[in-house]
């Protein structure tokens, strides 16, 4: 109990940290202890990444405008930065956990994030941001509920499942950098999990003996949310449960125009709320899949994740062939018309009591265009890259919004271009400057032979159109200008482009990144710059007082007492929150 001291001073700041938060909505506080641990998820030992033990970490429940304290200590032998996809960091970019924002966390340190879900809802998931990380672990979901004064657009579910889905290898992290650092593909996964488990046993020569595979029990006649997130490395995945069908409900914290699917097609990065109704007959339990999509069968027979749904009156295991995912292998036609088939509900209030639909982006006029386009991995300097309109990112040691905090020189050039590069690709810290207030289009263009998906920190933005082909001003005639998806992670399918539309009212630098972790670790990815010239905390909060410093700003980082911090352990950190809520009650009264 020697570390008590240092938690009671610990707690203090943290409260008077907790304090910058709104004071009218509560604080949810969380302490995650990464570290690595092994397991055999696919029945090969390997290291993993968990948080307070456990794989995958855990589900962070919360209510719109909540603030959320997360106090991250980083027990890996190596940096670590946590980002939570698709949380909007509304006026904080310093919290968004990439490292255009943040100095990493370094290892046998803590770091304390403190944002506030404002005017949020819906299913999002975090994960660590680093040098491929999330390919062994460290993710878990992100719940937002509705305040109780706004309605849901369906009736309570009777239960709330989260669901992470995503392709596996049995190499670690740090074996697959080594591959792509050496200019080598990853090659074909080896396997799915879903939520950190290998597959059910449904073929005895696919599947060996001794897996652990996930069981979701449920009672007959009741309707579950089941969220579902992709958080694998980089492969399309049918998501379809035997028998039952897929009620779509909401998707990256936008409810959509509710329609049946007997499939889904989920993108790596994308996350989906399906409402499901347990109306079968309880003879046998029933297979849950996720399958790669787009891929020669034969050769992936094996990247596939099989968990159980399994009725609390059930009469037998699961037994015969899986259901059967979309043939459409060399057609991808099938797929694109399901995406365009999710719809906003525009009659549906969000996190705000005035319907979605009551922003209407196709009336907006745009202030800029940019046009992002992907090609097959090129060579650079001698070295295996990935680009975006020609430019391959170089990430800076001094973060890029902490460079213009303290004016830092040359660190990054505001000056990435707003069409394709037609010379030679090159290695930049190029960044997009967006117009503060404006409304910007961006066309997504994939040249390349393989499924890419994006996101954009820091926004929804408006899925408006996507086709097969080269876009062309004469495509914004088949935009969707009414109910196109509000979300944070988009598909763009090989040899197409999505176009979609953000209005710019966050300021900040924020990310836009390939979701597909290779394609990320390569260079695919920029950062744009949205700034108010008028300095006030109404658009932008403070420099944290915790922030971490490094590159040219090294100097100013002061060190941590890690003598003390690292002796801190689960038992203890049950207590630091007892105290942690005690102490943060009693602060108004003294101060």
């Amino acid at each position: 109990m020697a570390s008590l001291s240092f938690l009671v001073v610990f707690l203090v700041h943290i409260c008077l940290f907790a304090s910058f938060s709104s004071a009218e909505d509560p604080n949810i506080y969380h302490q995650f202890e990464v570290s690595y641990i092994t397991a055999s998820p696919l029945g090969v030992p390997q290291q993993v990444i968990a948080i307070n033990g456990k794989f995958p970490g855990p589900t962070i429940n919360v209510t719109t405008n909540n603030n959320v304290i997360v106090n991250v200590r980083n027990k890996l032998d190596e940096n670590l930065l946590i980002t939570w996809a698709g949380i909007q960091q509304r006026r904080s970019s310093w919290q968004d956990g990439v490292p255009g924002t943040n100095c990493p966390i370094p290892p046998k340190w803590n770091w304390t994030y403190n944002f506030q879900v404002k005017d949020q809802i819906g299913s999002f998931f975090y994960f660590p941001s680093l040098n491929l990380q999330r390919a062994s672990g460290g993710f878990g979901g992100f719940i937002i509920n509705n305040r109780a004064i706004i309605p849901i657009p369906f009736a309570t579910p009777d239960g709330d499942i989260t669901i992470l889905i995503g392709d596996w290898y049995t190499r670690n992290h740090t074996a697959l950098r080594k591959a792509l650092d050496a200019g080598k593909d990853l090659g074909i996964p080896d396997g799915v999990l879903i939520n950190g488990k290998g597959p059910y046993q449904y073929n005895n020569t696919l599947v060996p003996d001794g897996i652990d595979y996930e069981t979701f029990e449920v009672k007959p006649g009741k309707t579950y949310r089941l969220r579902v997130h992709n958080v694998g490395v980089s492969s399309t995945l049918n998501f379809r449960i035997q028998n039952h069908n897929l009620l779509l409900a909401e998707s990256e914290g936008s409810y959509t125009v509710q329609q049946n699917y007997t499939s889904l097609d989920i993108h790596v990065g994308q996350s989906f709320s399906f409402l499901v109704t347990m109306d079968q007959n309880a003879s046998s339990d029933y297979y849950v899949v996720a399958s790669a999509r787009f891929v020669n069968e034969t050769h992936w027979k094996k990247v596939t994740g099989v968990a159980i749904l399994h009725y609390t009156n059930s009469k037998g295991k699961a037994a015969g062939p899986l259901p059967e995912a979309p043939n459409d292998e060399f057609d991808k036609t099938y797929s694109m018309n399901q995406a365009r088939s999710i719809r906003w509900n525009v009659s549906a209030s969000g996190a705000r009591p005035n319907p979605q639909g009551s922003f209407r982006y196709g009336s907006i006029n745009v202030t800029d265009v940019y046009v992002l386009k992907n090609k097959p991995p090129v060579v650079i300097n001698g070295r295996r890259r990935t680009t975006l309109s020609g430019i391959s990112f170089a990430n800076p040691s001094t973060p890029i919004r902490l460079a213009d905090e303290f004016k830092v020189k040359g660190v990054y050039k505001l000056d990435f271009p707003t069409r394709p590069l037609t010379g030679a690709p090159r290695l930049e810290t190029s960044v997009i400057n967006g117009t503060y207030r404006g409304f910007i289009e961006i066309i997504l263009q994939n040249n390349d032979t393989k499924m890419q998906s994006y996101h954009v920190n820091g926004y929804a933005f408006f899925v408006v159109g996507m086709d097969y082909g080269d876009w062309t001003e004469n495509s914004r005639g088949t935009y969707n200008k009414w109910d196109g998806i509000a979300r944070s992670t988009i598909q763009v399918y090989p040899g197409a482009w999505t176009a979609i539309l953000i209005s710019l009212d966050n300021v900040g630098v924020w990310n836009i990144r390939a979701e597909n972790l290779d394609s990320w670790y390569l260079g695919q990815e920029t950062y744009i710059k949205v700034f108010n010239p008028e300095a006030t905390n109404k658009t932008e909060l403070p420099l944290p007082d915790n922030a971490l410093f490094c590159g040219a700003l090294s100097k100013m980082q002061k060190p941590e007492d890690i003598s003390s911090a690292t002796s801190i352990t689960i038992n203890e950190s049950k207590l630091f929150f007892t105290l942690l809520m005690i102490i943060c009650t009693l602060i108004p009264i003294f101060y």
